[in-house]
C-alpha cells in the first residue's frame, strides 16, 4: 500500500480504491483520450472531499472530478486520483416547488431530479441525451445543454449558487455579486474590463473557455454562472442550488422533411421566432430505418408546449405552415414522439459508426456558430472534410447552431493521427471565422483547449490562465485541461492497443475480425448505466442490479481494452496478464449474457460474445469451473439420461434434499436453486410415437435441448398448431445421410456407413458458447450441419422455439463458423415459431381468446430475432397487453451458477416479476423461454407458457368433443 493510499484511507470515510479494476474503469471517459490514474475515490461529503484535496496536495498528485464518464473532450481522465460522486454523493437533498428550486449533489443523475420535480408540474430545463446517467455536477462542469436549450439555456441559464471546496482546502458558497469569490479574482476582472466586454462572442452555445464576462457588473458579477463549463479545473463542487421551469402540460412533436442537411439548417433559425421548445437537426445517413418519417433528406424535431394536447398541436401546426417543408409529420402521442426522440438520442452512438460500417469518433463533437450562420458555416465544414479526405454525419442542436459530429479520423497510426492535428487546426479556424465556438456544448477539455488562442487571441487565454491561478494556485485540479493544457493529439486511447488483429475465435465480421475493433465500438456514451428501463430494453441488468461500473457494459468494455493494451506491453496500464486477468474474469462474471447490448447499444456492443472469446481464451489449458461441466456439457447428459432411461431415478434423486445438495455443489450450482425436472419422455420419443399430419409446405421443427428434454409439451403444441395451419412438420435428421429424407420427411433411407456412424442430435451449441468452450461450440455446430446437409439442399425453413437457441443460430453460428457457407445457409433458415405462421401460413388465424397478457419479451428475442411478428400473432389471437423489457435473470446457465442467486433474483424483481404480481387474474403468463418459465416458476411458483402451448389449449377448446386432437 502507496503511502499516498494509506493516508487517504484514513482520511476519508468513503471508499478508496487504489485496485486495478477501479482504476482500469476510469482510464477513459467518452473522449478519444486515455489516462492511467493512481487510485479512485468516491467521497461520502464535503469533508471528504476537502480531505482527498488536502492529501493529494500535501503529494502533489492531481485529482479529477468525475460524474458519469460521459465527456467527450477528455476532462474526466486523469493520471492522479480520480473522484467518482456517482456512489454517494447522488441525493436529491431538496425540492421547493414553490420557489421552483432545488439543492443536488454533484453525482445525482438527472433523470432522477427530472422525476422528482415531474409531480409539481416541474422540470430542470437542460436535458443532454445522455440524461439517464449524466449527473448534475458534469453538467455543471461542462456547461451541459440538451436539446430544450432554445428554450431554457444551458446548465448555467440554470444555476443559482455552488457549494465548493478549493484545492486549498477554503469551502465557498458562489453566487451572484462576488458572493464566494476567491481572494484576487475580483481585483482581475477589475483590471480587465475592456477586454472581458470585447473578447467574447456573441452566441447562445459558447461554451468554451473560463466564462468570466459572466463576472462584469453588468451581470452581476454572478461567480456561480462563471463557474459553470470550468471542467472541474477551478474547484471542487459538492452541492448545488438550481433553478427549475415550468413543464408544459402537453407537448407535441412536428418533424419537419427537407431535401438535406443545408436546406434544414436554413430553416431552423427562422423557426426560432414561434418560440419552439426544441429545433433539433439530423440527416438521413444517421436514421436507420426513415419508415416512420415523414419525406425528406434531413429533418428538424420541433417540439411545442401547451396547456392542452389540442394547444400544443396547434402551435405545431402553426410551424409547418410556415416552414418550408417537404413533407411533415405532428405527433401527440407521449409513445409515439418517445420513440421519435430515441432516434434522435441514438444518434450520439450511431454516428459512431459510418454507414459502411468504418469507425469515427468524436474530437470536433460540437462547434457552436451564430444559428443564422448555420447553413453557410455546415457548407464550408463538408467542403473541409472532403479536402482532408474525411467524412461525418452532422446533426444536433440547430436551433442554436450547434452541430454534433463524428468523423472517420485514423487515429491509429502515425500519418492519420497528423492529419487528425491538421483538419483541427483549419476547422478551429473556420469555426472562428464564422464567429463561433469551439465548443458549443461538451467543453473543450483536451480535444480542444490548445486551439483556443485561434478563437480567443492570446491575451484572453493568458487571462484564463491567470484565472486558474487564482482559483488553484498549485495546478492541482484537472490539470492539463482548459489552459496550458497537453497537445491534442497526445494521451489517444488508442495507441495502446495491438497494432496486429489478435487470434480469436469468433468472426467478428462487422469489425474486419479484429477483436481490438469490436472492443473499440464502446465509445463511453454509457446508455447501459441507465438505471431504469422502460419499454422493451434490456441493457444491462446486471448494472441495475448492483450499481457497479464494472458490471456495466461499458465497464466490461473498459477492462477488455486496458486488458489488450497490457497485451501490447506499451500501456502503462492496470491489467497486466491479458487473457489471463482475474480482473477482466471477475468483471464478465456477472455480465448475463443476456445480449441486450447487442441492440440496446448505439453503437451495438455485444458482450455476451466478448464473454465467450474472454472464456475461450482465460481457461485454455486450465482447469474449468464446475459449472462449465455441469451446464456448459448439459446437451450431452441430458442424453445420456434419455438413452439409459433414467429420468425418473434422476427426478427421484434430485427431490431428497441432501443428495441433491451435494450434486449442486459438486456441480457449481447455486444452493438456493431447485434443479428443473428431466421429463421422462422427450419430446422426441413422443414425436416418434404419433402419425404424422399435414399435406402442406414442410417445416423442420428444431427438437432443441430445452424443449427436447424439460419441455416436451411445448414441441408437441407447436406441432399441433403448425399443423393446424396446414403445414406438414418434420424433424431433423438423426445420423448423417448420404441421401435425403423421402415421403413425409421422416423415413430416412440409410446406407452401411450411415448407421455405423450412430445416432445423433443437432444443437446450437448455446450452453457451449455462454460457458466459453469454443472449441467444443464449433465441434457440434459442424457436427449439426452435417446432420443438416440433406435439409439444407432443401428449401425447408427451420422452426425453432427456444429463442436463445435460435439466435444462437442466427448469431453464434455465423460468426464461429464464419469459414463454412453451410453456416449462412442455416441461419437463413432459422424462424422463430411466429415468424414461421406469419411468412409460411399468412391466410391462417388463431382462435381469438380475448384475454390480457403479462411476461417479457425473451432478451434474446429483443436483441437478435426482433418481436414483431410476436406482437402480430398475440394481436391475431386477441391478446391484448405489452409485455415487459429488461431480464429474467436466470439466463440459461447464469442464475443457476453459484454466486449468482441474488443478482439473478435482483434482475426478475425489476419488472418480471412485479408486472406478474400486478396481472389481472385472466391474464396468460405468457414466457417463450425455457429460463423465463424456470425463473417464474422457482421464484413465483407461476406456469408460464410458450405462446405455441396457448395457441394450441385454443384449438384444443374448439374441437368436437371427442375429437383427437393429435396428442
Amino acid at each position: 500500500m502507496t503511502d499516498l493510499e494509506a493516508e487517504l484511507r484514513a482520511a476519508v470515510s468513503g471508499e478508496v480504491r487504489f485496485d486495478v479494476t477501479s482504476r482500469a474503469l476510469t482510464t477513459m471517459d467518452a473522449s478519444n483520450y486515455r489516462r492511467v490514474p493512481l487510485g479512485v475515490v468516491a467521497p461520502r461529503d464535503a469533508d471528504d472531499v476537502a480531505a482527498v484535496l488536502e492529501v493529494c496536495r500535501a503529494h502533489g498528485v492531481p485529482v479529477v472530478p468525475r460524474g458519469g464518464g460521459t465527456s467527450i473532450a477528455g476532462q474526466a481522465t486523469g493520471t492522479g486520483v480520480v473522484l467518482d460522486f456517482t456512489r454517494h454523493m447522488n441525493r436529491l437533498v431538496s425540492l421547493d416547488p414553490e420557489a421552483r428550486t432545488a439543492v443536488v449533489q454533484p453525482g445525482l443523475v438527472l433523470d432522477r431530479l427530472q422525476e422528482a420535480a415531474a409531480p409539481h408540474g416541474l422540470r430542470f430545463g437542460p436535458d443532454p441525451s445522455t440524461h439517464s446517467r449524466c449527473t448534475l455536477g458534469g453538467m455543471i462542469g461542462n456547461n451541459s445543454c440538451g436539446s430544450h436549450s432554445v428554450a431554457w439555456g444551458t446548465t448555467a441559464d440554470s444555476v443559482s449558487e455552488l457549494d465548493v471546496v478549493t484545492a486549498r482546502g477554503e469551502r465557498l458558497r458562489l453566487g451572484q455579486g462576488w458572493a464566494g469569490a476567491p481572494a484576487g479574482l475580483r481585483e482581475l476582472v477589475d483590471g480587465e474590463l475592456a477586454r472581458l466586454r470585447t473578447g467574447f462572442p456573441e452566441l447562445p452555445r459558447r461554451i468554451s473557455g473560463y466564462a468570466l464576462d459572466a463576472l462584469l457588473p453588468e451581470h452581476r458579477a454572478d461567480v456561480a454562472r462563471a463557474f459553470c463549463g470550468s471542467e472541474g479545473t477551478l474547484g471542487v463542487l459538492t452541492e448545488a442550488v438550481v433553478r427549475l421551469v415550468e413543464a408544459p402540460h402537453a407537448t407535441a412533436l412536428a418533424v419537419l422533411g427537407y431535401a438535406g442537411e443545408g436546406a434544414a439548417a436554413e430553416a431552423a433559425a427562422g423557426l426560432l421566432t414561434h418560440r419552439p421548445l426544441t429545433v433539433e437537426g439530423m440527416a438521413a445517413d444517421l436514421v436507420p430505418s426513415a419508415a416512420s418519417l415523414p419525406r425528406g433528406g434531413a429533418w428538424l424535431f420541433v417540439e411545442t408546449g401547451g396547456a392542452t394536447a389540442a394547444e400544443a398541436r396547434a402551435r405545431a401546426e402553426r410551424i409547418v405552415r410556415a416552414a418550408d417543408v417537404l413533407d411533415a409529420l405532428v405527433v401527440t402521442d407521449p409513445a409515439g414522439q418517445r420513440a421519435l426522440w430515441r432516434i434522435r438520442e441514438d444518434a450520439s452512438g450511431t454516428a459512431t459508426r459510418m454507414p459502411d460500417g468504418s469507425e469515427a469518433w468524436p474530437g470536433w463533437e460540437d462547434c457552436a456558430v451564430p444559428p443564422h450562420r448555420l447553413g453557410a458555416y455546415l457548407r464550408d465544414f463538408r467542403e473541409l472534410l472532403g479536402a482532408h479526405g474525411l467524412r461525418g454525419t452532422p446533426y444536433g442542436h440547430f436551433g442554436d447552431g450547434c452541430i454534433h459530429v463524428r468523423i472517420d479520423f485514423d487515429l491509429l497510426t502515425e500519418a492519420g493521427v497528423g492529419r487528425f492535428r491538421r483538419f483541427s487546426e483549419e476547422l478551429a479556424d473556420l469555426v472562428a471565422a464564422h464567429g463561433g465556438s469551439l465548443s458549443g456544448e461538451h467543453g473543450d477539455g483536451q480535444a480542444r483547449a490548445e486551439l483556443l488562442p485561434r478563437m480567443y487571441g492570446a491575451e484572453l487565454v493568458a487571462l484564463f490562465e491567470r484565472a486558474k491561478t487564482v482559483w488553484d494556485p498549485d495546478d492541482l485540479l484537472n490539470p492539463g485541461m482548459l489552459v496550458r493544457p497537453a497537445p491534442l493529439d497526445t494521451n489517444l486511447r488508442f495507441s495502446v492497443l495491438p497494432r496486429k488483429p489478435v487470434d480469436v475465435a469468433f468472426g467478428y465480421p462487422a469489425d474486419g475480425g479484429d477483436f481490438s475493433a469490436a472492443v473499440r465500438r464502446c465509445v463511453g456514451v454509457a446508455k447501459c448505466r441507465t438505471t431504469s428501463v422502460t419499454g422493451p430494453a434490456v441493457m444491462c441488468p446486471s448494472f441495475r442490479a448492483t450499481g457497479e461500473e464494472e458490471h456495466s457494459t461499458r465497464g466490461r468494455a473498459r477492462l477488455l481494452h486496458e486488458m489488450l493494451a497490457g497485451e501490447s506491453g506499451e500501456s502503462g496500464g492496470p491489467v497486466t496478464d491479458g487473457w489471463r486477468s482475474t480482473e477482466v474474469r471477475d468483471a464478465l462474471d456477472l455480465c448475463l449474457s443476456c445480449k441486450g447490448c447487442r441492440t440496446d447499444c448505439p453503437v451495438g456492443v455485444d458482450m455476451a460474445t466478448y464473454k465467450a472469446e474472454f472464456l475461450h481464451h482465460h481457461y485454455a489449458g486450465r482447469r474449468r469451473p464446475a459449472s462449465h461441466h455441469s451446464m456448459g456439457r448439459l446437451p450431452e447428459w441430458l442424453r445420456w439420461v434419455d438413452r439409459l432411461r433414467l429420468a425418473p431415478l434422476v427426478n427421484s434423486l434430485a427431490s431428497v434434499r441432501p443428495l441433491a445438495a451435494v450434486a449442486k455443489r459438486l456441480g457449481g450450482i447455486a444452493a438456493e436453486r431447485p434443479i428443473p425436472r428431466v421429463a421422462a419422455r422427450t419430446f422426441s420419443r413422443w414425436w416418434d410415437g404419433r402419425t404424422a399430419r399435414g399435406t402442406g409446405d414442410l417445416v423442420v421443427l428444431w427438437p432443441d435441448t430445452f424443449t427436447e428434454h424439460f419441455s416436451p409439451a411445448v414441441g408437441q403444441a407447436a406441432v399441433r398448431v403448425l399443423e393446424a395451419a396446414g403445414l406438414r412438420v418434420a424433424l431433423p435428421p438423426t445420423v448423417h445421410l448420404e441421401k435425403a429424407p423421402v415421403g413425409d420427411g421422416r423415413t430416412v433411407a440409410l446406407d452401411p456407413v450411415s448407421l455405423l456412424r450412430g445416432r445423433g442430435r443437432v444443437c446450437c451449441g448455446l450452453t457451449y458458447v455462454s460457458t466459453g468452450q469454443l472449441d467444443r461450440a464449433r465441434t457440434v455446430l459442424r457436427r449439426t450441419l452435417d446432420l443438416m446437409g440433406p435439409v439444407l439442399e432443401t428449401s425447408a425453413p427451420v422452426v425453432v422455439l427456444e429463442p436463445s437457441c435460435a439466435a444462437a443460430l442466427r448469431s453464434d453460428l455465423l460468426e464461429l463458423l464464419h469459414d463454412d457457407p453451410r453456416a449462412a445457409l442455416l441461419a437463413s433458415r432459422v424462424l422463430t415459431f411466429a415468424e414461421a405462421l406469419e411468412r409460411l401460413a399468412p391466410g391462417w388465424r388463431p382462435r381469438v381468446l380475448g384475454r390480457p397478457v403479462v411476461g417479457q419479451t425473451h432478451c434474446h428475442q429483443h436483441a437478435v430475432l426482433g418481436d414483431a411478428p410476436d406482437r402480430r400473432l398475440r394481436e391475431a389471437a386477441g391478446l391484448t397487453g405489452e409485455l415487459t423489457g429488461g431480464c429474467c435473470g436466470l439466463a440459461g446457465n447464469f442464475g443457476f451458477e453459484k454466486g449468482h442467486f441474488e443478482v439473478s433474483l435482483s434482475c426478475a424483481e425489476e419488472q418480471l416479476l412485479p408486472s406478474v404480481r400486478e396481472a389481472p387474474e385472466d391474464a396468460v403468463l405468457l414466457a417463450d423461454g425455457f429460463s423465463c418459465r424456470t425463473q417464474l416458476e422457482q421464484l413465483a411458483g407461476l406456469r408460464g407458457r410458450h405462446l405455441a402451448e396457448v395457441l394450441a389449449d385454443a384449438l384444443q377448446d374448439a374441437l368436437p368433443e371427442g375429437t383427437d386432437p393429435g396428442r
